[in-house]
């Protein structure tokens, strides 16, 4: 479909997709958690770097949340297409609850507390492919890409309002702060079960195969597909650079300010700065921006993300750190719900939990290695060069790719060709059940069409 037979769709109000019962209980709880999960990050980061005096260390306890995408994420979100979508997500919360109140028992050394913190993660990957599949099933057309960028923007609301008191409960009692984060997932798992109605789950096309098989389908959809490819590794590198700020913050604080209440309000300025950014960002381009400006803007906002950061080369004060990394995330927030609304628009229907795991995986791996690395460096250098060399090398990353970005007719027909394969699908449902006994047919092969995924 052609830029000129394309008839833009009339843009969607946040009043339409909070008329959805079913998405307020999901935004409800999935907000509850997310402000719990920030606030029990702050705590621990600053609990690791009290207790080793160690930026590495620090980072590290920073980046365990994003392991287990890597170490188990494919494979767990896989899991996510084969049972009930909100059954996935109460479980994990349940999982979560007694792994998170078990990190408050007070005296427990830093490697348990990292391995306690990665059992709980490990919870993540299928709750957060489940709540990306059930999505499209509540909203649909501009009132869902309008609901990812509110989705983004509350994200990046929960992440400040957890990192400001987290930081502040932390300095006093981080026990506190991690069993505020247990009581959350308790209450979202309780919301999720009464004010989401129970859906079977989605009947695999070509019948049920090895979990790694269908993992690989899920690798093989988003990586075969050029359009696809294009959009991941793009979403991918864009990652890399606006969390470095967040990771190094405990460790940046203590250089400005040292210790006591100046330094948990330093930390605290750097850690919410870039969500802040993220939720003005998001709100003006999902809300206020039509979709056909979105889509041209992705470019523009791909090369900002790092540029903003460079001047970080020059050692400003917290206040200017702070607007640099709120720059960054409002250009973050014009490039991740259009991207995002992308993948959902054009995913055929049977690959979304795993799709989305897929996406899902390799954004909190990236985070996970930039906090690592740019941790391991400052240990050997200052902080405000790591960080203004690692965006300046960024920079030059960002403009190589928004020279390969697709067109936006390639995307058209991307959207076109899923939603064709979906209703093909359906279709064959009703007319032709699954004989019993047929698991697999010869040769099963993921979609090849230019298709999407949704990654929220």
């Amino acid at each position: 479909m052609s830029e000129e037979t394309h008839t833009p769709e009339r843009q969607a109000t946040f009043r339409e997709v909070f008329a959805q019962r079913e998405y307020r209980a999901v935004f409800a709880a999935t907000v509850l958690t997310w402000t719990g999960d920030y606030l029990a990050k702050a705590a621990v980061t600053l609990l690791v770097y009290q207790q080793s005096q160690s930026v590495a260390l620090s980072a590290a306890a920073f980046a365990t949340s994003y392991l287990p995408w890597l170490v188990g994420g494919p494979l767990l979100t896989t899991l996510a297409d084969r049972y009930p979508y909100r059954t996935v997500m109460v479980i994990c919360d349940l999982i979560r609850l007694p792994l998170y109140a078990a990190i408050a028992i007070d005296g427990l050394d830093t490697p348990v507390i990292l391995a306690l913190l990665f059992a709980a993660t490990l919870a993540n990957p299928p709750s957060q492919a489940a709540r990306s599949a059930m999505l499209p099933l509540l909203l649909t057309g501009d009132r869902l890409v309008v609901a990812l960028s509110l989705h983004g923007s509350a994200s990046q609301a929960a992440q400040v309002l957890g990192y400001a008191v987290g930081a502040g409960i932390a300095l006093y009692s981080p026990a506190l702060a991690l069993l505020l984060n247990a009581a959350a997932f308790g209450v979202s798992a309780s919301i999720l079960w009464f004010g989401v109605r129970h859906r079977p789950a989605v009947p695999p096309e070509h019948g049920r195969r090895h979990l790694l098989r269908e993992t690989g389908a899920g690798f093989a959809l988003v990586f075969g597909t050029p359009v696809l490819r294009a959009i991941a590794i793009m979403v991918f590198c864009a990652m890399l650079f606006a969390i470095v700020p967040e990771g190094l913050a405990a460790a940046w604080a203590t250089e400005f300010a040292g210790t006591g209440a100046e330094r948990s309000a330093t930390q605290a300025l750097i850690m919410v700065a870039a969500p802040a950014g993220f939720i003005v960002g998001g709100l003006l381009v999902g809300r206020a921006v039509r979709p056909d400006l979105r889509r041209a803007l992705v470019r523009p906002f791909a090369v900002l993300a790092p540029l903003a950061l460079v001047p970080a080369l020059l050692n400003p004060p917290p206040a200017v750190v702070a607007l640099l990394a709120a720059v960054s995330g409002f250009a973050v927030a014009g490039l991740l719900p259009v991207t995002n609304g992308l993948f959902v628009l054009a995913l055929p229907h049977g690959y979304r939990a795993r799709a989305n795991g897929v996406m899902n995986t390799g954004v909190q791996v990236v985070q996970g290695v930039a906090v690592l690395a740019t941790g391991l460096l400052a240990e050997r250098f200052t902080i405000p060069g790591v960080v203004g060399l690692w965006s300046a090398a960024g920079v030059l990353l960002m403009l190589l790719l928004a020279l390969h970005w697709p067109r936006s007719e390639r995307f058209d027909a991307a959207i076109a060709a899923a939603q064709r394969r979906s209703a093909e699908r359906e279709a064959a449902a009703e007319s032709a059940p699954a004989r019993p006994g047929r698991t697999s047919p010869p040769n099963p092969r993921p979609p090849s069409s230019e298709a999407g995924i949704g990654a929220v």
